[in-house]
């Protein structure tokens, strides 16, 4: 089973993810499991503070280390005693930017994966110290990390066997390969005036796949480009 942490501050945001679709299933039948906690609990003073001003001066607010600090250390004393180790992963813009290569490495880990969401204006930079690494969604601003965190359990789950129910699908998607996937079509076969090709009505698989491989190859030289440049230099 893969094991998934959330530290938030706002749980409430993953209750329709959890429990909607193929993520519900997953949970349903034991393939995934995600486990919330609120490190609001472990706030400074009777308010449960869990932010404040920034040394130095500056707008807004920053999270305190403390409550994050407690709260991972309570976890991880949790999953010892079951015999789990943890993998701790701090969402945040600085991080490097997710990838379906990073989605499948992390799919091979064997400890429960602990995603760290941040708000406000980031946070204690010590907190960098009590993690093993940092995840961004890429190169813009989110209002706090669930969003992100939704992003990186959705796409590791999907590369957990059984979640999609077709695996299949899964290889043959954008990113799986060094190459977007090729175009799909589906029912009806004309639609104001735009053909589903010829090719993919043939029922000629060599056809089929000569056409697929050579549209998908097309499709990564007008969108995306960067992704062959990669492919040349490995």
């Amino acid at each position: 089973m893969l094991r998934f942490e959330v530290l938030t501050l706002f749980p409430d945001i993953f209750t329709s993810f959890l429990e909607e679709s193929l993520i519900k299933r997953a949970i349903e039948k034991q393939y995934l499991n995600v486990s919330l906690v609120n490190f609001r609990k472990h706030g400074h003073g009777k308010h449960l503070q869990v932010d404040d001003t920034p040394y130095g001066g500056g707008p807004g607010m920053v999270l305190r280390i403390e409550p994050i600090a407690q709260t991972l250390k309570e976890q991880k004393e949790f999953h010892r005693s079951s015999g789990r180790e943890t993998h701790t992963i701090l969402v945040t813009p600085q991080g490097r930017p997710f990838s379906q290569e990073k989605a499948r490495e992390l799919s091979r880990k064997k400890a429960v994966l602990t995603l760290i969401c941040g708000r406000y204006e980031g946070f204690d930079e010590r907190l960098r110290s009590l993690v093993d690494e940092e995840i961004s969604g890429g190169d813009f601003i989110c209002m706090g990390g669930e969003v992100i965190t939704m992003t990186i359990i959705e796409t590791i789950s999907r590369l957990v066997p059984d979640v999609l129910g077709n695996q299949v699908s899964a290889v043959h998607e954008s990113f799986t390969q060094p190459m977007l996937e090729f175009p799909q079509y589906t029912r009806p076969a004309s639609f104001e005036g735009m053909e589903v090709p010829e090719e993919l009505k043939s029922g000629n698989h060599k056809i089929i796949a000569q056409w697929r491989e050579e549209q998908a190859l097309e499709q990564t030289k007008n969108r995306r480009p960067d992704l062959l440049q990669c492919k040349t230099k490995s």
